[in-house]
């Protein structure tokens, strides 16, 4: 046992240094350059980095509903929080007092595979029929779908599952449904299962903020360097950094990967800056990711799959392409996913939804906050700073790289990218600076 847990640690520290060995080959700015950059990061304290809008940070009780969870982001406008126990009011250590961050794509994905094996299950239940039960109806909508650990995590059992469908299969077979097309039409009848019956209504923000987490809670302390923060966010794979200050319960600041290039773009004007910034991305490697290595999605796949491959891969969002040589006709990200929940006409037909219709149907709708946002793309000899000027005032993830002539996807330059160009791992800094806690944390 202890052998397994040893052997998966090096594997996930592994991926990270590997990721970041394959950046260092492709990168082309001058390793001094990189040096006195990586230095002067070293010296900044994270606490002078600009505090969140407001000056607070929202928290979101472990306690809370997802209902409840996704109004606070909602209202707040935000695309995460950090989960806060209430258990442990008096704690001084982060350790005990947070038990991660949530954010939409957790939910979302909670949400999707529910429903999915919900309609697995009516598509299956035949197997009702020959005295199997909703509860293994359940289980063999589990199996199909590859469903394991964090469905029963979440206190969605296949067997609860499998009780939450019962009724609806009975009900669409008394409607003449058979079941793919009861399965198919899920829709408004799940929609409202997953607001208004068990056990769905009741599952709570702690029961799934670990088994959907897309990356791990790892707090740093307001005295630490900004190096530290700009290797979790790129090395390290991390969207958010909270910030704590020791001897204090609180979170301090929240610091996200848009926040940084927000703070690169105000750099603008600044010698060390616009000498970098001025290159084109070719001349710096850029996009690290080379064509074959982007993962896409056609405009007749279905947005269930794009979605599949989101969390497959774990990757925030995808190039919506067509035909062959990839012409890029739009972009859906891991946010986007929000509309299938906000718009129940999309999420009654979630199963049949082709990438194409989604996007139609989202624009069709109207309003300006359920709007998609288009692809932004970029060419090979445009400039760094152009690059971080759209990410930054357009509030993007990801810009997409285009043949000269054609809108062919030749490459994508992530909010992570962006960040590992200005910067290296100096020997043995994760050891010194990081330490056992932040290991484990990673390896989760």
């Amino acid at each position: 046992m202890a052998q397994t847990q040893q052997a998966n640690e090096v594997s996930a520290l592994s991926s990270y240094d590997a990721y970041f060995e394959r950046i260092e080959s492709r990168k082309k700015l001058p390793q001094p350059l990189q040096e006195t950059l990586t230095a002067a990061f070293a010296r900044i304290p994270v606490s002078t980095f600009p505090q969140v809008p407001g000056g607070k940070v929202i928290e979101i009780l472990a306690d809370a509903t997802i209902a409840d969870a996704v109004k606070i982001l909602s209202e707040c406008n935000i695309m995460s929080a950090p989960v806060r126990n209430p258990d442990a009011v008096t704690s001084l250590d982060w350790t005990e007092r947070y038990l991660g961050i949530i954010d939409y794509s957790a939910i979302i994905l909670w949400v999707l595979e529910s429903a999915e094996l919900a309609a697995v299950a009516l598509s299956a239940c035949t197997a009702t029929a020959a005295g199997l039960g909703a509860g293994a109806v359940g289980a063999l909508g589990a199996l199909a779908i590859g469903v394991t650990g964090p469905a029963a995590v979440a206190g969605l059992t296949v067997a609860a599952v499998g009780a939450a469908v019962a009724g609806g299969v009975a009900a669409d077979q008394a409607g003449a449904k058979d079941a793919p097309s009861a399965a198919d039409n899920l829709g408004n009848d799940f929609y409202k299962v997953i607001l208004q019956e068990e056990p769905f209504k009741s599952t709570t923000v702690r029961s799934i903020v670990k088994s959907y987490r897309w990356a791990p809670f790892i707090p740093v302390a307001t005295d630490s360097s900004m190096l530290s923060v700009l290797l979790l966010l790129s090395k390290y794979k991390l969207r958010n950094v909270p910030v704590i200050e020791p001897g204090k319960p609180n979170i301090k600041n929240y610091i996200t990967q848009s926040a940084v290039i927000g703070g690169l773009e105000g750099c603008r004007g600044r010698d060390w800056f616009d000498c970098i910034s001025a290159r084109s991305i070719s001349d710096l490697g850029l996009p690290f990711m080379s064509s074959d290595e982007v993962i896409s999605i056609q405009s007749d796949d279905l947005v269930l799959e794009a979605f599949k491959r989101m969390r497959d891969n774990q990757v925030g969002g995808l190039p919506v392409v067509e035909g062959p040589k990839k012409k890029i006709v739009g972009n859906v990200s891991i946010r986007d996913i929000r509309h299938l929940l906000l718009k129940p006409e999309l999420f009654s037909n979630f199963r049949q939804l082709t990438m194409k219709d989604f996007m139609n149907t989202v624009v069709a709708t109207g309003q300006e906050f359920g709007r998609l946002t288009p692809p932004i793309t970029c060419k090979v000899d445009s400039t760094l700073a152009s690059v971080i000027q759209s990410l930054a005032t357009k509030m993007v993830h990801r810009i997409y790289v285009v043949a000269e002539n054609e809108n062919e996807v030749i490459g994508v330059i992530t909010l992570r990218d962006v960040i590992s160009c200005f910067i290296f791992e100096p020997p043995n800094y994760f050891d010194s600076h990081f330490g056992f806690s932040v290991k484990e944390m990673l390896n989760r």
